[in-house]
C-alpha cells in the first residue's frame, strides 16, 4: 500500500440489515478523501482506506452519525485479540433484558386471551383496557430502541429493518387506539400484534445473533493463543511474573514446558520442540534452539527455553495475522454485489407493496372478492397460523378484520414485517466470516471474499520451481574425488564469506561432517561464475564455481570426472587448487515432501499445472518428468518479465493463479487472477499475495481451493434462498392467494418467518464447519 494511504478501521452500531450496509458505505464513500470502503454486516465494523491529508477521521464519524450509523475509530495497534473480544455480543445484557420483557409480555397477552375467551378467570386480565396497557408497555420498553431507530434511518433517508418493523408495529397500535377511542369507525382492536410482533421479532434477533457470533469463534479462539502474562527474566537472573502488554523488544522471557509463546522472539538458551499447528497447521513439532525465530500463540512442548522478545502487541506474527482475517472478513465477493445494490434499495419496495396492498384490499380487493371478509370472519375456517377472533372488539388481524379496512391493515402490516433486507445482508458476510476464520485456523491466509470466490474458480496454476516445488534449501548429494573430506574443507572455507544458496548447502555439509573451515584471504566472486582466494594449507589459488569457468582458467578435467559431469543431476560446484582439479560436487534441491500427491488432487479438480522457472532447461525438465508435467507446461531460464508475459497470454482464456514464494515472484503473484504465496510471512501478503499458507506443506493447496469452492456453493445457497424467501413470501403477505385458496399470512407468522429466514442463512453458513 502507498505511503500516502492509511488504513482506518472503525466499529459501526445500528446496522441491522443489507440495506444498512449500503447506507454505511455510500455514506463512508462520500466523504473527502475516502478511497475504498469495506463494510461488514456480521462484524458490525468498517475498513476505510484513506488519502493522508485529505481526510479528516472526525468528520467521517459525524457523517456516519448524522444518518444514525453512531460510530467509533478501532485502533490499530490495541492489544492482541480486542477486537476480536469486542466481537463477543456487543450489548448483550440489553438484548436479553429486552427479550425477557417481550416475552413476559407476550405471556400475559396469551393469558389475557385465554381468559377473554372464557378458559381462565382472572380479575383485569382479558380486558380491553389491559390489552391496551400491554401493547403500551411492549412499544414504549422493549420496542422503543426498534421505533427510535427506525425513524432515524428513515429520517436519514436510508431506512432499514427496524422502520418496517417499527412501521408495522406502529400501524397495528394506532389503528387499535383509533378503534378503541372512536368505537364507531368499526375497526377491531387488535392490541396483541405489537406485543406479539415485537417478541418474535426480538427474539429471531436474539437468536440470529448468537449464531453470528458463533461464526466469528475462530477468529476469538486465535486471539486467545497468546497468553496474559508471561515470565520476564530479570538481569539478576530473578523472575518476575508480568503483563504480556508490559513486555518490550530486547527482554528476556522464560518458556516452561506447556507454556504459550506470548511474543515474537528468538531462541537465546535451551532446545525443546514447539508446536505451532495453530498457526501454519503443521502437524509436526518444530524443532527449537538457539537462534530459532518463534511466533507467538505457538506452544512450548518439552523443556524450558528462554526466549528475547523481537516483537510485542500489534507487531507479533499472530496480530497481523488476525488483523488480516478481520480485514478478508470486511472485504465482499462479487457475487454479493447484486444483493447489496437490491437491499440498498428494498425498504422503499417493501413500503411501496405495503402502500399498494392497502389501498388493493382497502379499495377493490374486498370489494370484488367478499368472501375474503367472511373467510376472516369469526368462526370460519381459515389456513393461516392465528387462532380464531375473539369478538369484534378485540381481536388478531385478519381473524377478526370484516371491514376492508380491518382486512386492508392486516395484510400491508403483514408485508412490511415479514420482508427481510437481513437475510440478504448476511447470505454472504457470515459465510465469508466463517470460511476465513476457519482458514486462519489452519494457517491459510485469504485477503478477502474475492479472493475466496477467485480461488473457486480457478481453471489453471503454474508453479514457480525453487521455494515452492522444491524446498528451496539445496544439498550435497555427491562428491567426485579422491579426499572428498578435503574438497569440502577448500569449497566450504571459500565460500563461508557467500550467501548463495550453493555456498549454504556446502557449509552445511562440511559441519554435518564436523570439518573445521580454514582462514581465507583475498577472496574474489566472479559474478555468475564462481569465487577464487587463497585458503590457509592450500599450495596455490583455489577456485571454486562452474566447471567450464575453471576449464577457461586452465584447470584440466579428466575424462573420468567428464564422464561423472555427464550424468550429474543438479548443479555442480568444481573446486582446484591452482591448475589441479580437486574435485567435483553435486548440490540438487530437495522436493518438497508432499508435493506428488498435492499436485495430483489438483489435477483431479481438473485444474491445469504449469511451472515457470528461471532455473537450467536440465533441472526443469527433470522436475517435470519427475511430477508427470507435459512438455508444453514447462518453462525455464525464465525472466520475471518472461513471466509475465507468458501469465498474461493464459489469462486471456484462462482464470490464473500463480503459486511463488511470495518474494522474488511478488510481480507474477500479482499479475495473476490469484497469486498464492507459500511459506512467506504475512506482509508479502499483503503487498504482492491473495492467498497466503503459511507453513512448508504444499498439501495446503488443494485443501485451501476446497474449501474456497464449498465457501462459494455456500453463498450460492445463502442468496437463493434470501432471495427466494422473499420471491415467495411477500406476495404471499399481500395476500395474493388469500382468494383462490384461502390463506391468510398473519403478521405474528410473518414476524417468525422473517427470523427464520436470517438464521437459517446463518446456520447455512456454519455447517461450512462440518467436516
Amino acid at each position: 500500500m502507498s505511503p500516502s494511504v492509511q488504513t482506518v478501521v472503525l466499529d459501526v452500531e445500528g446496522m441491522k440489515c443489507g440495506g444498512c450496509v449500503r447506507a454505511v458505505e455510500t455514506t463512508l464513500l462520500d466523504q473527502p478523501g475516502v478511497q475504498r470502503a469495506d463494510v461488514n454486516l456480521v462484524s458490525r465494523s468498517a475498513w476505510l482506506d484513506l488519502t493522508a491529508g485529505e481526510s479528516d477521521v472526525d468528520g467521517v464519524l459525524k457523517a456516519l452519525a448524522d444518518r444514525g450509523f453512531p460510530a467509533k475509530e478501532r485502533s490499530l495497534d490495541a492489544p492482541i485479540g480486542a477486537a476480536a473480544a469486542g466481537q463477543a455480543l456487543p450489548g448483550w445484557w440489553q438484548q436479553w433484558r429486552q427479550l425477557m420483557v417481550a416475552l413476559v409480555l407476550l405471556l400475559l397477552s396469551v393469558l389475557g386471551h385465554v381468559s377473554e375467551a372464557g378458559h381462565l378467570s382472572l380479575p383485569l386480565i382479558g380486558s380491553l383496557p389491559f390489552h391496551a396497557t400491554l401493547a403500551t408497555v411492549a412499544l414504549l420498553g422493549p420496542g422503543r430502541p426498534i421505533l427510535v431507530g427506525g425513524v432515524a434511518a428513515a429520517r436519514a433517508g436510508a431506512p432499514s429493518m427496524d422502520s418496517l418493523v417499527g412501521l408495522g408495529v406502529s400501524s397495528a397500535y394506532v389503528a387499535s387506539l383509533v378503534a378503541l377511542v372512536w368505537p364507531q369507525v368499526g375497526w377491531p382492536c387488535f392490541f396483541n400484534e405489537p406485543v406479539m410482533l415485537l417478541g418474535f421479532v426480538l427474539l429471531g434477533r436474539f437468536l440470529e445473533e448468537r449464531a453470528r457470533f458463533r461464526t466469528g469463534q475462530a477468529l476469538q479462539q486465535l486471539a486467545e493463543l497468546q497468553p496474559d502474562t508471561a515470565r520476564l527474566l530479570l538481569s539478576d537472573g530473578a523472575i518476575r511474573e508480568v503483563r504480556v502488554g508490559a513486555l518490550r523488544p530486547g527482554e528476556t522471557v522464560q518458556l516452561l514446558a506447556g507454556d504459550r509463546i506470548p511474543v515474537d522472539g528468538v531462541v537465546l538458551e535451551g532446545a525443546s520442540a514447539v508446536d505451532v499447528s495453530s498457526l501454519t497447521g503443521e502437524p509436526l513439532p518444530l524443532q527449537a534452539e538457539p537462534g530459532t525465530e518463534l511466533s507467538s500463540g505457538s506452544l512450548n512442548l518439552e523443556s524450558t527455553l528462554v526466549l528475547k522478545v523481537t516483537r510485542v502487541g500489534a507487531e507479533t506474527a499472530l496480530a497481523r495475522i488476525i488483523r488480516l482475517v478481520e480485514q478478508a472478513q470486511a472485504r465482499r465477493a462479487p457475487i454479493q454485489g447484486l444483493a447489496d445494490r437490491v437491499a440498498g434499495r428494498f425498504c422503499y419496495g417493501v413500503i411501496g407493496l405495503a402502500l399498494a396492498t392497502f389501498l388493493f384490499w382497502w379499495l377493490f380487493g374486498a370489494e370484488h372478492w367478499p368472501e375474503v371478509l367472511q373467510a376472516s370472519a369469526p368462526g370460519m375456517p381459515m389456513t393461516h397460523a392465528m387462532s380464531h377472533g375473539h369478538g369484534m372488539h378485540h381481536g388478531g388481524l385478519g381473524s377478526g378484520a370484516s371491514t376492508p379496512m380491518g382486512l386492508a391493515l392486516q395484510l400491508s402490516i403483514a408485508v412490511l414485517v415479514v420482508a427481510c433486507p437481513c437475510a440478504l445482508g448476511l447470505a454472504t458476510p457470515t459465510v465469508i466470516t466463517v470460511a476465513t476464520g476457519l482458514a486462519a485456523r489452519r494457517g491459510w491466509l485469504f485477503r478477502g471474499g474475492d479472493v475466496i470466490e477467485t480461488a473457486a474458480g480457478l481453471d489453471h496454476v503454474v508453479f514457480d520451481k525453487t521455494g515452492t516445488l522444491t524446498l528451496g534449501r539445496p544439498l550435497v548429494t555427491d562428491v567426485y574425488g579422491n579426499d572428498p573430506d578435503h574438497l569440502l574443507q577448500l569449497a566450504a572455507s571459500l565460500e563461508q564469506s557467500s550467501r548463495h544458496p550453493l555456498a549454504y548447502a556446502l557449509l552445511q555439509e562440511a559441519q554435518r561432517r564436523e570439518l573445521a573451515l580454514l582462514d581465507c584471504e583475498d577472496v574474489r566472486t566472479v559474478s555468475g561464475q564462481g569465487l577464487e582466494g587463497h585458503v590457509d594449507g592450500a599450495s596455490a589459488q583455489v577456485r571454486a564455481g562452474k566447471p567450464d569457468w575453471l576449464e577457461e582458467q586452465g584447470v584440466a578435467i579428466a575424462p573420468a570426472a567428464q564422464d561423472w559431469l555427464s550424468t550429474a543431476e543438479g548443479s555442480v560446484v568444481a573446486v582446484a587448487v591452482g591448475a589441479v582439479l580437486v574435485g567435483l560436487v553435486q548440490i540438487e534441491d530437495q522436493l518438497r515432501p508432499d508435493v506428488a500427491p498435492a499436485l495430483e488432487r489438483l489435477r483431479s479438480h481438473g485444474l491445469a499445472l504449469s511451472v515457470f522457472s528461471g532455473d537450467r532447461q536440465a533441472a526443469v525438465q527433470r522436475l517435470g518428468q519427475q511430477l508427470g508435467f507435459a512438455a508444453k507446461d514447462l518453462g525455464w531460464q525464465m525472466l520475471p518479465e518472461q513471466k509475465l508475459q507468458r501469465l498474461e497470454q493464459l489469462r486471456q482464456a484462462e482464470r490464473v493463479a500463480m503459486v511463488g514464494d511470495g518474494i522474488n515472484d511478488a510481480p507474477a503473484l500479482a499479475a495473476a487472477d490469484l497469486g498464492i504465496a507459500i511459506g512467506t510471512g504475512t506482509q508479502i501478503a499483503q503487498d504482492s499475495a491473495g492467498l497466503v499458507l503459511l507453513g512448508d506443506r504444499l498439501d495446503n493447496l488443494p485443501e485451501a481451493l476446497s474449501l474456497a469452492r464449498r465457501t462459494l456453493v455456500k453463498v450460492r445457497q445463502n442468496l437463493f434462498w434470501a432471495f427466494g424467501y422473499n420471491l415467495i413470501v411477500l406476495p404471499v403477505a399481500a395476500g395474493a392467494l388469500l382468494p383462490s385458496h384461502g390463506v391468510l399470512l398473519s403478521p405474528p407468522l410473518a414476524a417468525l418467518l422473517m427470523a427464520l429466514s436470517s438464521i437459517t442463512v446463518v446456520l447455512n453458513a456454519l455447517a461450512l464447519r462440518l467436516p
